[in-house]
């Protein structure tokens, strides 16, 4: 070990798979110290890489000959602070990945590539020649250089933005009176802005359940604690976020929101604008690289009061935090399941919030089972709204039995009269059908040939308004025949998506039809356009997928009927029922939200099935009670910890062979630790690659992270690991 008496050495984390970090020497040039959190460009190699300090340190095992110094310190101060770097020292332990990519995936690319973390603003100001001009009337001939020197008198300089806000076409005059000396430009920040942020408009009187949930929850928002804000759809939730907002805004803090999809994010957004008169950053994967790195400038700078994001807005600084709110906490987009990190933004908001010594907010009508044994076990406080807000009543809910009764496109009997019965009501109908496109299967009737894709173990989706198929995994796209390519038969289109569900209401019913999933949503605008136009009640009927489930609010709406509520009664993934339970329960919330009742219909072919039969007379709270008694009877999350290495190849046997050969390099016998596997995926090829996957479970979480802590390490020696893409994934949503 080689000591370093003074300077000390800088510890950074560069964006590399190693799992490392990287001695440096100061930069030679004085100045201020180097801080933990600072960006720096260093010397790799034969390149140069922008990396993050993690900490300075008096020794190394470099020997002092190859230490390297410091080429650049790109901040004056840190982008990452102690709790930011607590937290993704945190992430890197915990889901066993390299400090370097966990970093590196905290900011944004043009962070990353070097961009100041500080925006600079153009700044034009009167030189003191330009002010006796000014005040000597002059230039009396030309009007539009006099509008400008008297703008910038009046309030001693002003930036680009303000000058092409007053001034559109500024830049000429300002040219001419720069050239004649009278004035200047300079960079400088950008204003704070100043005073406490208002509230535009007061919310409504809070109902019993909410007071009680904001005087809980705003007690305790000096200091960590988790509250699990479980209301039914249509409780008010959002009430209660904007109250808590409220009061750390006055109290001089700021709030994270994070959100699953990006759908929800302009309706929260609208929401929070319409209460508070203070700036907001917003953050999701929609944003272009300069629009991500505008509002992360927003965030960290301060001047973003609010930020509200998707899943990796988890990661955003937000100086003087003082609360975190996560809302539809059950949601699997929480989730990355791609990638390298595949981390979960609930749970990191939860270490987060503990780091900062704030509170955090859960907030769902259908909280996962995760959540729900966590308050079993006292770590999280429930709080309750089992009341709809404004008076409005549950929806009446009933199954359609598709035995016995009569089925045309999809939709049963029973299902097309309770629709003409509540558009004859002056009511707005949503029809539930987690399934796009017009048709799941394209076959022929006379040799049996099925339309499949040659890239994965899948059948191509028929999506007849663009005439074509598609692979709904890995976006293969060809024509639509009107032919068998193998007996040049005709063929048809099997089962029902939405598309085909739209078509068959325009043929029943002469109302206008609005329809909601990802062929529909493509740009930019268009899910407002669609929820707009159930907003106006242009139309009547909204077909969807599970988008139209995700927090949207149409008081309209009557009815709602599920039309294949059946996926996931027999699925092999242990999580399936759960996820179905609150796809049924979210999705029948639309149902009744405005002041008349509403009405659920859901068609199904198994209507003695216990999970549908526990819905109905029992609620989600009363399935939720049955699944985690099975779930502890066979062993599976929340009562045991789970890691999945998964694996995929150019073949079937190169994907099961290193992992064959990673489980070969466990112990024979591990107290308290089983390994399951390897075996395929359920679908075993997707986009050309063969996956597979071996299944880590331990009843203890220490136990499962001490293992993996030896055992990746010896993985990663394998020298057929460098021949196939494999990841881990720690407690893992999908195991299938």
């Amino acid at each position: 070990m080689n000591l370093i008496p003074e300077p000390l050495l800088l510890r950074v984390a560069l964006d590399t798979p190693l799992r490392r970090l990287f001695d440096y020497l100061p930069p030679p040039a004085g100045g201020s110290p180097v801080r933990a959190g600072m960006r720096v460009r260093v010397p790799f190699g034969r390149q140069r890489r922008i990396g993050v300090v993690i900490a300075t340190c008096g020794h190394t095992e470099v020997p002092p000959e190859r230490l390297k110094p410091v080429l650049e310190v790109l901040d004056a101060e840190p982008v990452l602070d102690p709790a930011a770097l607590a937290l993704l020292s945190w992430a890197a332990e915990y889901y066993h990945h390299p400090l370097g990519e966990v970093a590196a995936g905290a900011l944004p690319k043009a962070l990353r590539l070097g961009a100041p973390s500080v925006a600079r603003e153009e700044r034009w100001l009167l030189t003191a020649e330009g002010a006796a001009t000014h005040a000597a009337g002059e230039p009396r001939r030309a009007p539009r250089q006099r509008a400008l020197l008297s703008l910038l008198a009046e309030r001693d300089g002003a930036s680009t933005s303000l000058l092409s806000q007053r001034l559109p076409g500024w830049r000429a005059p300002a040219r001419s009176l720069l050239a004649r000396g009278w004035v200047a430009s300079a960079e400088s920040l950008p204003e704070a802005s100043s005073g406490i942020p208002q509230v535009r408009a007061e919310g409504p009187q809070l109902s019993e359940e909410q007071a009680l949930a904001v005087q809980t929850i705003g007690a305790a928002l000096g200091s960590f604690g988790t509250f699990v804000l479980h209301g039914i759809t249509g409780s008010g939730k959002t009430e209660v976020y904007l109250r808590l907002i409220e009061r750390v805004l006055h109290a001089g803090r700021r709030a994270l929101v994070l959100v699953p999809e990006i759908g929800l994010t302009p309706q929260l957004l609208a929401r929070f604008r319409e209460r508070f008169d203070t700036p907001m950053a917003v953050l999701h994967s929609g944003l272009t690289d300069h629009e991500r790195l505008i509002a992360w400038r927003g965030a960290f700078s301060g001047e973003a009061r609010l930020v509200l994001g998707t899943r990796s807005a988890v990661f955003a600084p937000v100086p003087e935090l003082g609360l975190i709110v996560v809302d539809e906490e059950h949601d699997a987009s929480f989730k990355q399941h791609e990638g390298a990190l595949r981390y979960s933004a609930r749970d990191l908001a939860i270490v987060r919030a503990r780091h900062a010594g704030v509170a955090v907010v859960l907030g769902s009508a259908t909280p996962s089972l995760e959540t729900l044994q966590n308050v079993v076990a006292g770590r999280y406080t429930r709080l309750r709204l089992q009341r709809r807000a404004a008076q409005a009543q549950p929806p009446l809910v009933s199954l359609v039995d598709l035995r016995a009764h009569a089925v045309q496109s999809g939709i049963a009997t029973p299902a097309v009269l309770a629709i003409e019965r509540h558009l004859a009501g002056d009511g707005q109908v949503l029809v539930f059908l987690n399934r796009r496109g017009y048709a799941p299967t394209l076959l022929c009737t006379a040799c049996g040939w099925i339309a499949p894709c040659s890239e994965c173990d899948a059948r191509l989706t028929v999506h007849q308004a663009s005439g074509r198929l598609r692979c709904h995994h890995c976006g293969a796209d060809t024509a639509l025949p009107s032919r068998c390519p193998q007996c040049g038969f005709a063929v048809k289109a099997v089962g029902q998506g939405t598309e085909r569900i739209e078509e068959a209401l325009a043929a029943k019913f002469p109302v206008k039809i609005a329809r909601l999933d990802r062929d529909v949503v493509r740009r930019r605008g268009d899910l407002e356009a669609v929820v707009a136009r159930m907003a106006s009640g242009d139309a009547r009927i909204l077909v969807g997928t599970q988008m139209v489930t995700k927090g949207h609010d149409f008081p309209n709406v009557t009815l709602v009927v599920v039309l294949n509520a059946d996926q996931g009664l027999f699925s092999i993934d242990f999580r399936a029922p759960e996820r179905l339970a609150q796809t049924i329960v979210q999705v029948a919330g639309r149902a009744g939200r405005g002041n008349k009742p509403g009405e659920v219909l859901i068609q199904t072919e198994f209507p003695e099935h216990p999970l549908l039969q526990r819905l109905l007379s029992e609620g989600y709270d009363g399935f939720a009670h049955a699944a985690l008694a099975e779930r502890e009877q066979a062993h599976w999350p929340p009562f045991a910890r789970l890691a999945a290495l998964r694996d995929s190849a150019r073949t079937r046997e190169a994907a099961l062979g290193v992992l064959s050969e990673a489980r070969a390099l466990a112990a024979p016998r591990i107290p308290g630790l089983r390994l399951l596997g390897p075996v395929p995926a359920a679908m075993a090829r997707r986009a050309g690659r063969y996956h597979a996957q071996l299944l880590i479970e331990s009843a203890e979480r220490a136990r499962l992270h001490t293992f993996l802590d030896h055992w990746l390490p010896q993985v990663e020696q394998l020298k057929s690991a460098r021949a196939v893409r494999w990841s881990l994934d720690v407690d893992p949503l999908e195991l299938f």
